[in-house]
């Protein structure tokens, strides 16, 4: 049951850390790191990386029939805390230029961020079972209709978050592609 924002706080407590080490590379070498250098390039990678966990494995779980390990509230907060952790990670990674398919792929981050937080909020909204579980027991006559436009409404922003999410990877495959082209067959 996503009831806590204990996902939320560690995922602030991480980029906390992280805006730490990155203040201290940027007064270490007196500029903000670049995205191609070592840094930037690996706060890049581990970010991505962190991104593609994000969207894999709590999809697996959640509609894989083999896949029943662990809870899917806890899945959900995995979900939600390398979904905050990762695209911060991969804004450090861009060295604050905005441009081109990196820009776009950045602008696609920021919504689907922006959408999760949203979608979250629909979700804790939705009452539940302490297994996770819609429960309409839990609810009395009156807010019945409440929890049917709730239900609604998470089907719309699924609609939406979902075809934005392949967007994303979509564009962050071939910002990838493009990349590892350029550095390595134009040196």
């Amino acid at each position: 049951m996503l009831r806590s924002a204990k996902e939320l706080w560690l995922a602030g407590l991480t980029c906390l850390v992280l805006i730490g080490t990155y203040l201290l590379v940027v007064r270490v070498t007196q500029q903000i790191p670049a995205a191609g250098e070592f840094y930037g390039h690996s706060i890049g990678v581990l970010g991505f990386v962190l991104m593609l966990l994000t969207e894999t494995l709590y999809s697996l779980r959640k509609r894989s029939r083999l896949a029943r390990w662990g809870r899917m509230a806890g899945w959900l907060q995995f979900h939600i805390y390398t979904g905050i952790v990762g695209p911060f990670m991969v804004l450090l990674h861009s060295s604050w230029k905005l441009n081109g398919l990196a820009g776009v792929t950045l602008a696609l981050t920021g919504v689907i961020v922006f959408s999760g937080f949203i979608g979250r909020y629909i979700y804790t909204r939705i009452p539940r079972t302490a297994d996770g579980l819609e429960d309409a027991g839990l609810i009395g006559q009156m807010q019945a209709g409440a929890l049917a436009n709730a239900r609604r409404l998470m089907a719309l922003w699924h609609t939406i978050h979902i075809p934005i999410g392949m967007a994303l990877f979509t564009a962050a495959f071939i910002h990838i592609a493009a990349a590892l082209y350029y550095t390595t067959y134009m040196r």
